[in-house]
């Protein structure tokens, strides 16, 4: 098995062409049905399990619903024309307070879904010149342009949904 990068060491090259935004958008409106589609057929005790203290995969979930908000901002900055975008807690203090592991599947599934609809809702009302202004993300220091906010969020999906599958695999 292919060792998976920690979030915090992957690179970005910002420079994808504005017309790949309708598939980034895809891959943003799928996300909660890939979710729901990993977490379906699994107990409590799976979707509550901590491999060696690591989130689980409730807290995966109640992790992705934290984010939005932060997606949300960069991109209200962006239309305000900041020079430099919010950074992210890089300590999850609001994920790891929340005691996600304390909720239902599926009123986790329900926040994600209606967090993610909204914000993708947002996306889909802008034009080829809006999604192609930027502000300087803080931790990468370099510009961000709003078609790279649903790129990074895209890569930021899947490297979570990766996650909890190796999760559920170490559990079997």
């Amino acid at each position: 098995m292919v060792k998976q990068t920690n979030w915090m060491e992957r690179k970005f090259d910002f420079t994808l062409p504005a017309g790949v935004f309708p598939e980034l958008l895809e891959r943003m409106i799928g996300t909660p049905a890939r979710l729901e589609d990993v977490t379906s057929s699994l107990s409590d005790d799976v979707l509550a399990y901590k491999p060696n203290g690591a989130w689980s995969l409730k807290e995966h979930i109640g992790h992705l619903i934290d984010l939005e908000e932060l997606h949300e901002t960069r991109l209200d900055e962006i239309l305000q024309g900041k020079e430099k975008l919010t950074a992210a807690d890089m300590s999850n203090k609001k994920t790891n307070e929340a005691n996600y592991n304390s909720k239902d599947i599926q009123s986790l599934l329900k926040g994600f879904r209606k967090v993610r609809t909204a914000f993708v809702k947002r996306l889909e009302e802008l034009d080829e010149e809006t999604v192609v202004r930027s502000g300087l993300h803080p931790r990468l220091n370099k510009p961000m342009r709003i078609i790279d906010i649903a790129y990074f969020t895209s890569e930021h999906d899947d490297h979570h949904l990766a996650t909890m599958r190796r999760i559920i695999k170490s559990k079997k």
